[in-house]
């Protein structure tokens, strides 16, 4: 016997339907509840402070939020970037923004980060895709403890953080290793680099 195949969720209605406390992202039409772990948190905690000063310190008119949506342009997902770093001028244009604190515009997005865990294929595949299409300037994916696929890191793998730039509609990869310092088009004064990050997932800040 033949089981219904199961209709996809509109992006509408996962905004009406999802609950105020969680994290909830809409993947391709299917809710999906996420739980991060706490060396996951610990980093990205570890990087909200690091960009947080570097905004302060530029005097930049962006804030970071904790769980703010970024819609794909297809309208049939909407992720919660572990970092996302907003441009507040440009939200008087989001039309989802004051309803369910959702942006869908690259000028309102100049960098969004993701850190890795085991469902890293998400993020090197699904996500990349879909922040490419939206237009996003920046987009890291913090491979902290080396989950991702050899293909995308390297063998023999190792902690790596990808830095992806849009250049004509495309981007470009630059990956950084070890005592590397991350180059980032968004904060090109970050002292940072990719071994303090994997310290952090320790708790050495």
């Amino acid at each position: 016997m033949f089981q219904p195949l199961v209709e996809p969720i509109k992006f509408e209605e996962f905004i009406e339907w999802k609950p105020e406390n969680g994290r909830y992202e809409l993947h391709k039409g299917v809710i999906i509840k996420t739980q991060p772990t706490g060396e996951h948190e610990l980093v990205r905690a570890f990087l909200i402070r690091e960009l947080n000063f570097e905004i302060r310190r530029l005097k930049r008119a962006y804030a970071i939020l904790g769980q703010a949506l970024v819609k794909s342009v297809d309208q049939k997902s909407g992720y919660i970037p572990d970092v996302l770093v907003l441009n507040l001028p440009n939200l008087v244009n989001e039309p989802f923004w004051k309803k369910s604190s959702t942006v869908t515009q690259a000028e309102s997005i100049p960098l969004v980060v993701e850190v890795i865990s085991t469902n890293w294929r998400d993020d090197y595949f699904l996500k990349f895709g879909e922040y490419e299409e939206v237009g996003i300037l920046e987009y890291w994916i913090v491979d902290y403890a080396a989950f991702g696929g050899r293909r995308f890191i390297g063998n023999p793998k190792q902690p790596t953080i990808s830095v992806y730039v849009l250049v004509e509609g495309e981007y470009q990869i630059t990956q950084f290793r070890g005592n590397d310092r991350i180059q980032s088009a968004t904060f090109p004064e970050l002292n940072l680099t990719v071994e303090q990050i994997s310290q952090a997932a320790l708790g050495e800040y």
